[in-house]
């Protein structure tokens, strides 16, 4: 949908929703969409934000993963 940018992308569950609640705790809306064959789990989780928010989600993550 417009107005949303792919920011975050694994193929790990856990993480996307790590990475989902750390910017939700910072009032940023962030969605997940599971690309994942739930068959085999071969895929990815993609974690998008509103383009107003893509700068402070992305420092944030990467903050996160300095950790």
């Amino acid at each position: 949908e417009k107005g949303w940018v792919l920011i975050f992308t694994t193929n790990n569950l856990p993480e996307a929703e790590m990475v989902k609640t750390l910017l939700n705790e910072n009032e940023i809306i962030a969605v997940s969409l599971n690309k994942q064959s739930s068959a085999h789990l071969i895929g990815e989780i993609e974690v998008y934000v509103k383009s107003t928010d893509v700068i402070r989600a992305k420092q944030l993550i990467s903050k996160q993963q300095e950790n």
